[in-house]
């Protein structure tokens, strides 16, 4: 009896240890999963982040907004990547509604990732309040959209590491081929030779994107809210759009090197202008039957007169570099544009858009003038090799003598809103193993510096009348 009753008690022991040991990596798989807060999500961004699930990251999502048409088109785009036939998610949205939105976020603290993208005249300061809080954020561009927010900006980045915290920004055209391999290209001496350093006049890499207010969006039309149309809630087009195109130089230019803004960056020349709205346009893209008081002071003649256009020259280390931002109602075409020339010493890396490719863009690779055509010509099949290695199925065509099309297989294109789960899934490995590149904080605050400081200098010009 004595020899059972202990065998018993081993018994309960082992059991006792066991589920206590079960407990514990129960406790610790909790502990590191993501936890998905969205605050506040005015723009579809928020909702793109959630168009596929991700390992390791809770289906429980809390949400937290104002009341208002911004938060039910959120669910909706939500709702439909749960409903959809092919690869549903299953997003479970635990919904917050009221004026108090950010202070309830802050009090219950139901997550670990806060996700914003939606007004940016408010962002910068929601992102502050939640690095304070001990949450991390992944943010929709921009983080700030005026020199006010950069001071607040460079705040929050100090926050997050006094608090062992990660802040990241959205930047997808870096997941987007033809600049994934335009930068790769750039990177090989025999094809591109030496980065040149352009003058003023004559930039030595140069960015342009077009976009359209009238568009559709996981296969819908898109609804804008109407302060998109605020220049004060959206921010101009050369602090908005204009952020990728900043980052995707010093991303090409300068692969892993910290940019330093006091020392590294000269604002030489900046502009801004308007694209003008009908009523009846506004009307069809926000779904809404009149202009709001708000937008009163930009209406002149019953048109809607915005500030999304404008460019940028600068100096960046020892190059010129010139950003342009268009805006425009529509487009027969369908998608936006992007248009990117870099020029090395020993050739030009050109991205266009061009008809009959599925609205894909076009990477060329064209001899500089400078070379030697013939000689040129017998090497660059051989050095394009390592690419051709590295992405299977992509070639050289020879156009004509010196020029030569990088093509390009329709299962690299994968979209705009793919690259959302891209840049996600990065982040998701930062946050992991808590750590970044050395290089992408410097360079984020580099890049805000850029377009917030061209904003001053083109408002500046304005008020003067030297546009």
């Amino acid at each position: 009896m004595r020899k059972n009753g202990l065998l018993i008690m081993i018994g309960s022991a082992l059991l006792f240890n066991i589920s206590c040991i079960s407990k514990s990596k129960e406790a610790d798989s909790n502990k590191e999963e993501v936890r998905l807060i969205t605050l506040n999500p005015g723009h579809f961004h928020a909702a793109l982040i959630q168009k596929v699930s991700y390992p390791g990251v809770s289906k429980d999502v809390y949400v937290y907004a104002p009341e208002g048409e911004d938060i039910k088109e959120h669910l909706k785009k939500i709702e439909s990547f749960n409903a959809r036939t092919d690869s549903p998610t299953q997003w479970n949205e635990i919904v917050y509604i009221g004026p108090d939105f950010l202070e309830k976020m802050i009090a219950e603290k139901k997550g670990n990732l806060m996700i914003t993208a939606g007004n940016n005249g408010k962002k910068t300061d929601y992102i502050l309040a939640t690095l304070k809080a001990g949450i991390n954020v992944l943010s929709d561009k921009p983080m700030a959209i005026n020199s006010k927010d950069f001071e607040t900006l460079q705040t929050c980045f100090k926050t997050a590491q006094q608090n062992n915290l990660l802040l990241y920004d959205i930047m997808t055209e870096r997941f987007e081929i033809t600049t994934v391999l335009q930068k790769e290209i750039s990177l090989i001496p025999e094809i591109y030779g030496k980065q040149e350093k352009g003058t003023p006049q004559d930039p030595s890499i140069y960015i342009k994107s077009v976009h359209y207010f009238l568009k559709e969006v996981a296969g819908s039309p898109l609804i804008r809210p109407a302060w998109f149309f605020d220049i004060e809630q959206e921010g101009e087009g050369i602090v908005d759009v204009a952020t990728h195109l900043v980052d995707l130089i010093q991303w090409e230019c300068f692969p892993g090197v910290i940019i330093d803004y006091n020392k590294d960056i000269k604002i030489l020349d900046a502009n801004h202008w308007s694209t003008p709205i009908s009523l009846n346009e506004y009307k069809r893209v926000t779904n809404t039957k009149q202009f709001p008081d708000f937008l009163t002071k930009y209406i002149s003649h019953d048109t809607l007169h915005i500030y999304a256009n404008g460019d940028i020259l600068y100096k960046i280390k020892d190059i010129h570099a010139k950003v342009s931002v268009l805006w425009n109602y529509s487009s027969k075409r369908g998608g936006d544009l992007h248009f990117s020339v870099m020029k090395g010493s020993k050739a030009l890396l050109i991205i266009q858009p061009t008809e009959g490719m599925g609205n894909h863009p076009e990477l060329c690779i064209k001899a500089n003038l400078k070379v030697d055509v013939a000689k040129y010509a017998k090497k660059i099949e051989q050095a394009f090799q390592v690419i051709a290695d590295k992405y299977p199925g992509v070639t050289l065509k020879e156009k004509e003598k010196g020029l030569w099309q990088v093509e390009i297989p329709d299962k690299y294109f994968n979209g705009h809103e793919s690259h959302f789960e891209q840049v996600t899934e990065k982040f998701l490995d930062y946050l992991k193993n808590q750590t970044m590149p050395a290089w992408e904080i410097p360079n984020m605050i580099a890049k805000y510096y850029v377009t917030t400081k061209a904003l001053e200098l083109a408002k500046k010009k304005s008020v003067t009348g030297n546009e």
